[in-house]
């Protein structure tokens, strides 16, 4: 083998080599892409995954904030609904007070009829009114008094020890509509 020919083979493998340098090159280039592509995939993958979180917890506060505004409405609506005739209620309570008056100045009278015509319609208009949930505040003489039912319009010395920080006397009753008091029983403290 001559020279020429020996360089020619060291080119022509030198050429391959380079050939297989560079096809290596390309190969670890497309295996480095494909990883690249991989991370991005997973990247991006993570990314889906983050994201539904987010959604997943925005929904769950979402879905919470909307079980509570429903039970807030919900309870206001009972509120509402237990005093919903207060107002109408606040404005017999003298129509009330007036007629139990009237039944005690007629109880003195001699015209028995009359009474109890009157007793009837008292009774029939306070039977109507316990029926829409109107309640009478029990206050007597000798019960103690409570500061957060009763209102206390003056007092005066106690006839007796027994009656001291008592009530001795009940001037307007109270009443209450459901759970909530609407007027308060104007009593008299002794002290």
């Amino acid at each position: 083998m001559s020279e020429k020919d020996r360089i020619e083979e060291m080119d022509e493998l030198k050429d391959a080599l380079t050939q297989d340098e560079a096809a290596q090159e390309a190969s670890q280039e497309e295996s480095q892409e494909q990883e690249n592509e991989q991370t991005a995939e997973l990247s991006r993958e993570e990314e889906l995954e983050k994201e539904l979180e987010r959604e997943k917890d925005k929904f769950l506060r979402l879905f919470a904030e909307f079980e509570n505004f429903k039970r807030r409405t919900s309870k206001e609506r009972m509120d509402l609904f237990k005093t919903a005739g207060q107002e109408v209620m606040v404005s017999l309570l003298p129509v009330m007070d007036d007629f139990e008056r009237a039944l005690k100045e007629l109880g003195k009278s001699s015209e028995k009829e009359l009474f109890k015509g009157v007793e009837l319609i008292y009774n029939k208009f306070k039977d109507t009114l316990k029926a829409k949930g109107l309640e009478d505040i029990k206050a007597e003489e000798g019960d103690a008094f409570d500061a957060e039912i009763h209102d206390a319009i003056t007092q005066i010395p106690a006839p007796n020890k027994k009656l001291k920080g008592k009530i001795i006397d009940v001037v307007e009753k109270g009443y209450r509509l459901g759970d909530k008091i609407i007027r308060h029983p104007k009593v008299v403290v002794g002290n």
